[in-house]
């Protein structure tokens, strides 16, 4: 801390000093002459004294007179000067003159240095402020970028435990094991087990790791420090590898501790891959968190805990046996732990529910949802309740709520003319109606066309149970529900639009999954190579272990699937066009049709035989009322009309 004000109080004096020379070489180098008391004698009597002059006295029987000119003398605006006394023939032709003077006393030593060195010191407290204020923190260190950016939770911050989560019961009893070697070492020791060092929390995003690490905080009475990757790379070079070293060293000096690293694939990425070389900060960053995970410099007793949702750019050293040891998956929630998640949220949360809303039903009617999807429709439900002016939370908000969060905001402000409302219905209606008569298809849980996010028209479908693995039966089935939209713009208005887009989309994916991950074609079991994400330098450069002909073969195989699906879809709406044509009729009237509205206008057509595999749907709790709609065009305009497909969606499973 001295040392730190000695070299500010240093640079200070020389900062005055260069001030001082450069005010003084500039009145060196000056080529005015100088006035004095002769001219100031002139000017008075030319009356060209403007006023009011200033006679300051100085003391000893001197006085300093200061006064402008009004027309400029020798490249002079102004005149200063000292003499003995202001005369009384002065003061009688500046009366005449009209000129003004009065007498001041002259500004003490004091006053001039304030005014001379008050500036200096006004930059130098701004400049104090802005680079050293961190002298009070961070251990009193100025210019503290190498330390540690890590938060160290306090007991009074522990909120979350392992009551507040939910649905990974597996990773709960992984982490609760270290949690109780942390407490109690000697009983795993005595039998020559050793600490972990490192576990890996990995997951899809919004599956919880971070609220398990908050938990492990909560229910450990170990010190726990939480940093993100991010936090650890900045433009200085050395800069991340130094908070590393400093953040175990913190560790080491509270251990036994937890050291907790969200989003660890920003620093711990694989080395050699990128465009900017293999030498960079983010791998000298890397480098020093390996030699502190397991290097000479070993640190007993603190435990590495690490989030990441892109296991697959981890670095291999980093993931080896002796750093982290264990890699625990935080998969999203089954049945069951979607119930308790619900539970969790409406109570933490204090929503008042209505005597209706069973969480049991709510979560057989989300699979797939994440924890954060979950909270985000516990929140919705009650954001949707209070805008009704409800006094508790029913079946409907929480219904609107996960429409909302599968589907998208509704956008009714968006005002549809009857032509592409009819297209919309049309399209919307073809997806429905081939999901519902495919036995392997899931089943269609609400079709609307409310413009919902970046779509017009959606057709959301949810299966009844949980999927962990999926059927080529299934896979068959998703694509010709993807195909129906475009089957029944053929059937109906004899041509094809932009509408089927994203359809056409999603149908290739998983047909170029079906062929060349999973083996589900005639080329036999072989995998030609995946979609999985790109890792820029180490997946541009990746060589296809396939010839020509192969590929060729490929694409034929996905030709195949996708153009048997289109047909087998246009061959079940053709076979079925007037229940299409009524289930298009009621969808573009009622704007929204549920799973109950469905299959009773299926049934209603005599469609009871093709619904056998179908089990009936429950009768929803009545839901708020649509706004008016116009009324639809008649069936000569309908026939003769041409249009634009909007386009349409169907969510597929989630599984």
């Amino acid at each position: 801390m001295n040392g730190v004000m000695k070299q500010i109080s240093l640079w200070l004096v020389l900062l005055i000093i260069v001030v001082l020379a450069l005010s003084q070489f500039q009145s060196m180098n000056t080529t005015k002459k100088d006035l004095g008391e002769q001219d100031f004698v002139a000017q008075v009597d030319a009356n060209n004294i403007e006023g009011p002059v200033q006679v300051s006295e100085l003391g000893q029987n001197m006085v300093r007179i200061r006064a402008k000119f009004k027309n400029q003398v020798d490249e002079h605006r102004t005149i200063d000067f000292n003499t003995n006394e202001f005369k009384e023939e002065w003061k009688k032709t500046l009366d005449a003159n009209q000129v003004s003077y009065k007498f001041a006393p002259e500004s003490t030593l004091l006053g001039s240095l304030l005014i001379n060195i008050f500036p200096l010191l006004l930059i130098f407290g701004v400049f104090y402020f802005l680079l050293f204020r961190q002298m009070q923190g961070g251990s009193n260190k100025a210019m503290s970028f190498g330390k540690s950016r890590a938060k160290m939770v306090n007991q009074s911050e522990k909120s979350a435990t392992f009551k507040d989560v939910a649905g990974v019961d597996e990773a709960k009893e992984e982490l609760q094991e270290i949690i109780e070697f942390l407490k109690d070492p000697k009983r795993f020791t005595r039998l020559g087990g050793k600490i972990p060092r490192g576990v890996l929390l990995v997951g899809p995003p919004g599956s919880g790791k971070t609220l398990l690490a908050r938990a492990v905080a909560g229910e450990a009475n170990v010190p726990f420090f939480s940093i993100s990757g991010s936090d650890f790379v900045e433009m200085f070079v050395g800069v991340g590898a130094s908070r590393v070293r400093d953040l175990f060293q913190q560790g080491h000096k509270h251990a036994p501790c937890i050291i907790f690293i969200d989003e660890i694939d920003a620093v711990g990425r694989q080395r050699g891959a990128g465009m900017g070389g293999g030498h960079d900060e983010r791998e000298q960053t890397l480098n020093q968190l390996l030699v502190e995970m397991d290097g000479f410099n070993t640190n007993d007793g603190v435990i590495l805990m690490a989030a990441t949702n892109r296991p697959d750019v981890l670095d291999r050293a980093l993931l080896r046996p002796g750093r982290f040891d264990r890699q625990i998956v935080v998969p999203n929630p089954d049945i069951t732990g979607r119930k308790a998640i619900l539970d969790i949220h409406i109570r933490n949360q204090k929503v008042p529910l209505g005597k209706a809303v069973d969480t049991g039903i709510l979560s057989r009617g989300t699979p797939g949802f994440s924890g954060a999807d979950l909270a985000n429709m516990v929140n919705e439900a009650a954001l949707l309740a209070a805008r009704r002016n409800q006094d508790d939370v029913t079946m409907v908000d929480f219904e609107d709520a996960k429409d909302r969060v599968l589907m998208g905001p509704a956008r009714r402000s968006l005002v549809m003319n009857a032509e592409e409302k009819l297209a919309t219905a049309y399209h919307e209606a073809g997806h429905t109606l081939v999901g519902q008569l495919l036995p392997d298809a899931d089943p269609v849980h609400k079709v609307t066309i409310i413009p919902r996010g970046p779509t017009l028209g959606v057709t959301s479908m949810l299966p009844t149970e949980d999927r962990h693995s999926i059927s080529k039966k299934h896979c068959l089935a998703t694509i010709r529900v993807l195909m129906g939209g475009r089957a029944a713009e053929d059937i109906i208005f004899g041509q094809f639009t932009s509408g089927a887009s994203n359809d056409l989309k999603v149908a290739t994916q998983r047909a170029h999954a079906m062929v060349c991950e999973w083996g589900m074609s005639d080329l036999g079991p072989i995998s030609f190579g995946g979609q999985n994400e790109i890792f820029l330098g180490r997946d541009f450069t990746k060589t296809r272990e396939y010839s020509d002909e192969t590929a060729s073969a490929v694409d034929r195989e996905i030709h195949k699937i996708l153009e048997q699906a289109y047909k087998d879809a246009k061959e079940m709406l053709q076979e079925h066009e007037p229940m299409l044509r009524v289930l298009s009729e009621e969808l573009y009237e009622k704007e929204t049709l549920d799973a109950y509205d469905i299959d009773a206008i299926i049934r209603r057509e005599g469609g009871d035989e093709l619904l056998t595999h179908r089990t009936r749907p429950q009768r929803p709790a009545p839901a708020i009322a649509p706004p008016p709609i116009p009324a639809p065009p008649s069936k000569k305009k309908e026939e003769s009309s041409s249009h634009e497909l909007p386009p349409g969606s169907v969510v597929p499973d989630t599984a």
